[in-house]
């Protein structure tokens, strides 16, 4: 029933074909929201600066679509901290999907100054620009990290905490700003606390990498899998399919009342890494039989870090009729053949 409707969302979308502004369009959630709006008839601007994101996720885009369907794609690579170039983005656009921004709590703890110009003054002038240019609604990535040190679970939008490290600061900042703005220039925003989204695009590599593909990539190469902590530590894990969905959702729902707020975006479940590490080694062990007799290296937490993650997602389901189409397990189904592909490489 919960695809039933999400099918339903994306027919209706089809029928009133609009002009979207995707920021971050090369990362992993931008370039699933590109498919997803081309496949379902839009048109769609991209922009990225390839900080994070990689020209060859837009490829892998481009490749699974028909030529007349690529057409309604047009790419701008340029950064959100120019507002010269957010205000040629958003010219003609009716929506804007932002999800452009420098993630991860580590990165910022090592390069605040970046941090707070990508994700605070690129999206101030993406709000500027979006509101020069009569955009009818601008959809934010927010995150869950903006609830700090609360310790109550599940999380709910109106509790918050202390934050615990730049990259949270940047995004309750947003969130700020984007209230400030609907009240003083009446412009449309919704905010999306992502919780742990996963799926395919997610870049296993580098210093930042995401937990599931880093892992999935090391099971495979036979590395070490590092914990950190006691492997207690838990998280809602939220497959992709169901941040495309509270995204288009957001930015299509005629409801007043659910205007100019935030919204968690997860499952309302948690799982602790010790459980993410046996379900990710028994899912791999079905086509790699070596991997069963992995384990994880523990070391020390991670400065920054929460302990628990669980979100409350009853907003989002009360005015958005937002409904989860995938759980951790069928996400990570959906999604490991992509992971394995791209480790295979140096795995084989």
């Amino acid at each position: 029933m919960k695809r039933t409707a999400y099918i339903s969302l994306l027919q209706q979308l089809a029928r009133s074909p609009r002009t979207w502004l995707v920021t971050g369009a090369a990362g992993f959630i931008g370039s699933n929201l590109v498919e997803t709006l081309l496949r379902c008839g839009q048109k769609v601007v991209g922009l990225d600066n390839f900080a994070t994101g990689h020209a060859a996720n837009l490829e892998e885009v481009r490749e699974g679509l028909a030529p007349g369907v690529r057409r309604n794609f047009r790419f701008l690579k340029a950064d959100i901290t120019d507002l010269k170039a957010c205000g040629k983005a958003c010219k003609g656009v009716d929506y804007v999907l932002h999800q452009a921004a420098l993630g991860s709590v580590p990165r910022s703890l090592i390069e605040p100054r970046a941090a707070h110009d990508s994700n605070v003054i690129g999206f101030l002038n993406l709000l500027m620009a979006a509101r020069d240019a009569k955009v009818k609604r601008l959809v934010y990535a927010s995150s869950s990290s903006v609830y700090g040190d609360q310790p109550d679970l599940p999380k709910h939008e109106d509790h918050l905490g202390r934050v615990l490290s730049p990259y949270a600061t940047t995004k309750l900042m947003n969130e700020i700003y984007a209230e400030v703005f609907g009240r003083c220039y009446g412009i449309q925003t919704m905010g999306l606390r992502y919780f742990n989204v996963f799926g395919p695009r997610q870049d296993p590599d580098g210093p930042y990498a995401a937990v599931i593909p880093k892992w999935v990539a090391a099971l495979l190469h036979g590395e070490p899998v590092f914990i950190n902590g006691d492997g207690r530590t838990s998280r809602d894990f939220c497959y992709v399919a169901n941040a495309i969905q509270a995204n288009l959702l957001a930015a299509t729902t005629p409801r007043r009342q659910a205007l100019n707020q935030v919204y968690n975006v997860a499952l309302n479940e948690r799982t602790t890494l010790n459980e993410l590490f046996r379900l990710i080694r028994g899912a791999l062990a079905r086509t790699y039989p070596d991997v069963a007799r992995s384990k994880p290296v523990y070391r020390e937490f991670r400065a920054g870090d929460v302990r628990h993650s669980q979100a409350d997602i009853t907003r989002a389901q009360d005015l958005l009729g937002y409904r989860p189409t995938h759980g951790l397990a069928e996400g990570l189904e959906a999604a490991l053949a992509w992971y394995v592909a791209q480790a295979r490489p140096t795995a084989e």
